[in-house]
């Protein structure tokens, strides 16, 4: 005998743990006990539907008509064939699942085609352990696939955002993270290198992808995607949550260094100054997320040569030459910030090129040459 009060809590608590809606689970019971009671008596072609009552626990049972005509004997030929291969008869009317319009008028005033037509069922004195064994695997079915569909409309809505959860388990370097009803993985490749996580420690990463696989819901995270840097200044930023600055492009090399450019839709507000924010408050808590990438913050330009000459911040350029067609810059810098533009390994003119989407050369003034042609007279001279 079912206990209905327990039962009832069962319910309360799967909807308010694994926020499973109370009527996904009964329909799914519903479904279930249908399915088992056609599999002990019922026949072949009907419609089985069961009705839970949540506040007794009795289910009752109703088998269910299609309202059709005549017309649906005349099939042709081709139908009939492939009808007959599945059922090994030419039957087209089917008794159990069928009932004719004026047969159907005679139960129902008002009906019409494709209207169902409800019929009672006994209740079956040995509807025991069989069916309930079978309601039970299909109930759990159910739940578990609603409990993917429930997963997969709050975990979708947010994707394309940073989300904080806890280190579950850490296997040959990929971080498993644990959000309650879900897990992410977190893989080597997109970890910001030199980081590192302990068990139960909490972790924040880039939602970039929700997939529904055979096994199961898979949350993918990154910890080095550029988005990464936008969301994190997106929640630092109020300006930047309300659109009022933009962040156009980034250019990142995760756990080293990072270049966004950023635009303001309202002349009076500073773009670069409002993601620095106070005495580098804001920068400094993005940095440290970051595990002290640096970052360097430049205001965006339609004008190639201003966008290109702020890129490669924060070395400063004497002249520029671009080529339009080519997308190519020709920049001069003096030779004491040559090193400086091109950045240790050639990093800082790397991520500029990234940041504009232009290529970019950079050449000195050739005044070192001069100085030292100069000292090198002078100190002829003196011999």
């Amino acid at each position: 005998m079912l206990d209905i009060k327990t039962f009832r809590s069962a319910l309360e608590q799967l909807e308010e743990e694994r926020r499973i809606p109370k009527e996904k689970i009964l329909d799914a019971i519903e479904q279930a006990m249908a399915a088992a009671y056609k599999k002990d008596y019922g026949k072949k072609g009907q419609i089985i539907r069961a009705k839970f009552d949540l506040e007794t626990g009795k289910t009752d049972f109703f088998q269910i008509k299609i309202v059709v005509d005549e017309s649906i004997t005349k099939t042709s030929d081709e139908e009939a064939s492939e009808e007959r291969d599945e059922a090994d008869e030419r039957v087209h009317f089917n008794s159990e699942h069928h009932i004719m319009l004026e047969d159907a008028k005679k139960i129902k005033k008002g009906v019409e085609l494709n209207d169902e037509i409800v019929f009672p069922l006994e209740a079956q004195d040995d509807y025991g352990r069989i069916a309930a064994q079978t309601a039970k695997q299909v109930i759990i079915q159910k739940i578990r696939e609603a409990e993917r569909t429930s997963i997969m409309d709050e975990y979708g809505t947010k994707e394309g955002e940073v989300v904080t959860g806890i280190v579950q388990k850490i296997e040959r370097g990929n971080i498993y993270v644990d959000f309650n009803r879900a897990t992410g993985i977190l893989p080597v490749e997109e970890q910001i290198p030199g980081e590192y996580f302990e068990r139960g420690s909490r972790i924040r990463a880039y939602l970039y992808s929700v997939e529904d696989s055979p096994r199961g819901i898979n949350l993918r995270l990154s910890r080095t995607h550029p988005k990464f840097i936008e969301k994190l200044f997106e929640m630092e930023a109020p300006e930047i949550q309300n659109g009022t600055v933009e962040i156009k492009s980034i250019s990142r090399e995760a756990g080293a260094r990072s270049k966004i450019a950023v635009h303001s839709n309202d002349e009076h507000i500073d773009p670069v100054g409002s993601c620095v924010g106070q005495k580098g408050v804001r920068v400094n808590t993005v940095t440290m997320e970051l595990k002290g990438e640096k970052i360097d913050i430049i205001p965006w330009s339609e004008d190639p040569k201003i966008f290109v000459t702020n890129s490669l911040s924060p070395a400063k350029v004497l002249s520029i030459e671009v080529n339009t067609e080519e997308r190519k810059a020709v920049v001069e810098v003096a030779d004491d910030q040559l090193s400086l533009a091109i950045g240790k390994g050639g990093q800082n003119v790397r991520l500029a090129a990234k940041l504009t989407g232009w290529k970019i050369d950079i050449k000195g003034d050739g005044k070192i040459d001069e100085i030292l042609a100069e000292e090198e007279s002078v100190e002829k001279s003196e011999e």
